[in-house]
């Protein structure tokens, strides 16, 4: 490792304890999708402090940000989430189920982590522009709506990705890795009926049944699932039935669907035909339907050649460790959910010669912390899930880390996971990432090989074209 890139990893060792403040407070704020005010503007001024331009409500979205420094390329941007979870409030540290607030939020992906890692990250980054008096630029982009709001899908349609040449980001998970593997691509629309209130017996012939309406486009629904890819799924959830009173017939009812399917474009194709059902369920009941577009997201390219860069800094810089003391609480933080037979990693699930080496890696670590680097894994990889950051990796090319915050097999948006970020292991994890980051960056931003590499690549991959889900028009909504 250069004598700069320590330096600037030095940086982050010296604004450490602002970070972990930073993880702190957003953790208490604990703000739900597209809502997160607070926590949108603590980062705006802490970044303001340290010498960023900020500006705010990009893209017109209240709580987006982007935070830059320097001038000239390589432009590497780096993404930060902010956004908490409803019902998952809990107090930090505990190893019982403890609401800090009743009813609250609480930060169940370790969002508050994220943000604040990328946060460390910018923050070397900025370090190293300064003292070596380079070109580059180096932009933290404030993400809201993660699991609710899809913003970076938005910041794609409106091309905020183009302008970079490459971006990273990282995740809280249980394991340490450099992430790959495609994802499913989301689309999400609330489709809300209307109809004739009437007397259920007594004017039955006058009314005309919103609720009827939402049945029945959920039973053509389901006569489609014959009838598409077997790589495709379609979720839905009743968010409004109309009332509690079966003796009315209700005037008005409301469906949110979720189409997902391993491509973008594929999904996109498939709500066009769950629009057809919900136009023929309003026809069949003689009422009227509004559509409302919540979000949408694309599945994620991967990028071998960045992920080999974040690999090598990942492996010099090591993993995070742990006192005797977090040791045990992370033991007995996994005695309260079931974990037997999980492996943590992407090399783990997807490559049976990777999994023996995980498996003996656990093995040896002998702690529930995963105090180890996982392999790296380039090979076929996907994720049923979904991410906003899949729209980032098809307009430049992306890549991302996991590192350990939680014990090995922690449920995913679990009361574990909010008692874990609120401590030291937590924000150790947030530390660690934005040294990793960083010293990615710093080669991207000083061997031009790396980002040639890294660009032939994606030209490849996204030969097809982005096929936006984000219509013209819309804007990150909540649903009703």
């Amino acid at each position: 490792m250069t004598k700069e890139k320590e330096r600037a990893l030095a940086a982050i060792d010296a604004g450490a304890d602002l970070v972990r403040s930073v993880a702190d407070r957003i953790w208490e704020y604990a703000e739900l999708s597209l809502q997160e005010s607070k926590s949108a503007e603590c980062y705006c001024e802490v970044l303001e402090k340290e010498g960023f331009q900020v500006e705010r409500g990009i893209c017109n979205i209240e709580t987006a940000f982007s935070a830059s420094f320097g001038s000239g390329r390589p432009v590497i941007g780096i993404l930060a989430e902010y956004d908490a979870l409803s019902g998952l409030s809990q107090k930090a540290g505990s190893l019982i189920r403890e609401e800090a607030v009743p009813g609250g939020s609480g930060h169940g992906c370790g969002h508050n982590l994220l943000g604040a890692g990328a946060f460390a990250a910018a923050l070397g980054v900025k370090a190293y522009l300064e003292e070596n008096d380079c070109p580059g630029t180096v932009i933290l982009y404030g993400c809201p709506g993660e699991e609710g709001g899809a913003s970076k899908a938005f910041m794609a349609r409106d091309g905020v990705w183009k302008d970079l040449d490459a971006a990273l980001t990282w995740h809280p998970e249980d394991v340490n890795e450099v992430a790959t593997g495609s994802s499913n691509s989301c689309i999400q629309v609330q489709y809300k009926f209307t109809g004739i209130a009437s007397h259920a017996a007594g004017a039955p012939e006058m009314g005309r049944s919103a609720l009827d309406a939402v049945e029945l486009m959920n039973i053509g629904v389901q006569f489609l699932r014959e009838h598409m890819s077997d790589k495709a799924r379609i979720h839905y959830a009743i968010t409004d039935a109309g009332g509690c009173s079966p003796n009315v017939v209700q005037p008005k009812a409301s469906v949110l669907y979720m189409v997902r399917s391993n491509h973008v474009a594929e999904a996109v194709e498939l709500e066009k035909r769950v629009d057809k059902i919900a136009e023929g369920a309003a026809l069949m009941t003689e009422t009227t339907f509004e559509k409302k577009f919540i979000d949408g997201l694309a599945d994620t390219v991967s990028n071998f050649a960045l992920e080999r860069v974040l690999y090598e800094n990942f492996r010099e810089l090591g993993v995070p460790s742990y006192t005797e003391e977090e040791h045990a609480f992370a033991d007995r933080l996994a005695e309260t959910y079931p974990s037997e037979g999980y492996l943590p990693g992407v090399a783990a699930e997807f490559d049976s010669e990777l999994r023996e080496q995980v498996r003996a890696l656990r093995e040896k670590n002998g702690h529930a912390m995963n105090a180890f680097l996982a392999p790296l894994y380039q090979g076929e990889a996907f994720k049923a899930g979904s991410t906003d950051v899949g729209d980032v990796s098809w307009l430049t090319p992306t890549a991302q880390i996991h590192v350990a915050s939680w014990p090995n097999g922690c449920p995913g948006h679990s009361w574990q996971n909010v008692s874990c970020d609120g401590t030291e292991i937590g924000k150790k994890a947030a530390v660690h990432a934005g040294k990793v980051l960083a010293a990615a960056a710093i080669d991207l931003l000083t061997r031009p090989e790396l980002l040639k590499e890294a660009r032939e690549e994606f030209e490849k991959r996204t030969r097809a074209g982005y096929i936006c889900p984000i219509p013209k028009g819309a804007v990150p909504v909540i649903p009703d």
